[in-house]
């Protein structure tokens, strides 16, 4: 396995990571209905959503080379 491999497999590793985390937030701000949490908890999901994007990717266009 060369190194670009291992880093994207990381990188997609710490999106999911960060989605699970995402997630957790996500459910505990509605539990509580606070706003500010809500809105912290979905751009951490669409931060999540982009690293797996940007991993998938790299991964992709590695296999490719």
């Amino acid at each position: 396995m060369n190194i670009k491999k291992a880093r994207g497999l990381l990188g997609l590793a710490g999106a999911v990571a960060g989605a699970v985390g995402a997630f957790s937030g996500f459910r505990n701000a509605r539990a509580k209905n606070d706003k500010l949490m809500l809105a912290n908890a979905i751009a951490t999901i669409a931060v999540a959503v982009t690293g797996a994007a940007l991993a998938a990717r790299a991964l992709r266009k590695d296999d490719l080379a």
